[in-house]
């Protein structure tokens, strides 16, 4: 066996301290690597989540605008059918009126109250299907102008 203080031995000795350094100066390397591709991992997952937030911000914003357009064409929809039934409603009143003044005319106090209370229910009666077709209208109308927004908006996203 060979002392420590040998030539050989401090060979050896030098030999095993150089592998050591080696192997320390390794693993820095690798540990430096390791955090590197840690910090740009991390990095591009922030980006990714900054998008993503981006993107769901400008789909919920068309989403509302479209509600908002969806919600006026209804509404204008609902007023132009309104508008339409109140003149139904007034011609019919009309008419009413028209054919009481006429029974008056026609026949005397008492027969003129039977002949305009006929007149009346006769005009009530022609009136009914016009009111009755003008809420269907309205209800038709306001289905139909959201679908039909609805649809636009889709359209317009893609």
């Amino acid at each position: 066996m060979q002392n420590e203080h040998t030539p050989m031995g401090e060979g050896a000795a030098s030999a095993v301290d150089t592998v050591v350094e080696k192997a320390q100066e390794i693993g820095q390397a690798v540990a430096d690597k390791a955090q590197q591709v840690g910090q740009a991992a991390a990095t591009t997952a922030g980006n990714v989540k900054d998008a993503a937030v981006q993107k769901a911000v400008e789909v919920k914003d068309a989403v509302v605008k479209q509600a908002s357009v969806a919600k006026k064409a209804v509404v204008k929809k609902a007023v132009a059918v309104k508008k339409a039934a109140k003149k139904q409603v007034k011609a019919a009143k009309k008419a009413v009126e028209k054919a009481v003044a006429g029974a008056k005319k026609a026949v005397g106090r008492k027969p003129a109250k039977k002949a305009a209370k006929k007149a009346a229910r006769k005009a009530a009666k022609k009136a009914r299907p016009a009111k009755k077709a003008a809420r269907k209208a309205a209800k038709k109308g306001t289905r139909k102008a959201a679908k039909k927004a609805a649809k636009k908006g889709a359209r317009r996203r893609k």
